[in-house]
């Protein structure tokens, strides 16, 4: 049976071995690099299947790594950091990481997320694999040809800006967009006096599609940062 491969980028040796020994116990395979110009290198050739970072290195900031390894890989990042400013969050997501958590964490947290990237790293492998015009999460499908999308199997009367900010969430499942990127990504710009439009049309998609848009099963938002399509 395959064991995912892990690669930790942390300086502290206390977070390292607490680390290490989560992974031991879900039986994970995992390869440790203190500093930027290692962890580059080992990006390179353990081929991991998911990085953990955390952004205060000695030799490099956080940030240039993910910018490095977006260059040439895809593998998913979580940032694990003690920088809890939404500003730090923007900045690492904008990059590229695919998922923030702040110190000190949780280890049953630190594992979900883990499992989330897991899941994404997979999901996108068959979806190079095999391209598909259907999009299905839980009683929510989409049909990417048609241009329509389903809750329940009852058609979503959806405006086009609702449409495409779905269809970007569920393209990018499991992975926290950040406002900046959902407005580059829809409206084809980023400008901080779009972001109370980027969350009225978010209020009007979440009553189409949640059951109960106060608790909601799809849309997850991250405060000051973004938004996340959960995966059901």
């Amino acid at each position: 049976m395959y064991k995912p491969k892990i690669l930790v980028i942390e300086d502290d040796p206390a977070i390292t071995n607490l680390i290490r020994t989560t992974l031991d116990t879900q039986d994970y395979q995992y390869h440790t690099a203190k500093n930027g110009t290692g962890a580059l290198l080992d990006a390179v050739s353990y081929n991991a299947d998911v990085i953990i970072l955390d952004l205060g290195l000695p030799d490099m900031d956080g940030v240039e790594i993910i910018q490095k390894v977006r260059g040439w890989s895809n593998v998913p990042i979580i940032v694990v950091s003690a920088r809890s400013e939404d500003q730090d969050k923007v900045e690492a997501l904008d990059a590229g990481a695919d998922d923030y958590l702040t110190k000190p964490f949780s280890i049953d947290e630190l594992l979900a997320r883990l499992r989330v990237a897991l899941r994404r790293s997979r999901t996108d492998e068959a979806s190079s694999q095999v391209q598909t015009s259907v999009y299905r999460n839980g009683d929510l499908t989409i049909d990417l040809a048609a241009g329509c999308a389903y809750m329940d199997e009852k058609e979503i009367h959806l405006t086009p800006i609702e449409y495409k900010l779905l269809c970007v969430l569920a393209k990018n499942t499991g992975k926290v967009l950040t406002h900046n990127y959902i407005l580059k990504e829809v409206w084809g710009s980023a400008s901080a006096s779009d972001t109370p439009s980027l969350r009225v049309f978010m209020a009007t998609l979440r009553k189409k599609i949640e059951k109960n848009p106060s608790a909601p099963q799809y849309i997850q938002t991250h405060i000051g940062v973004g938004y996340r399509m959960i995966r059901q």
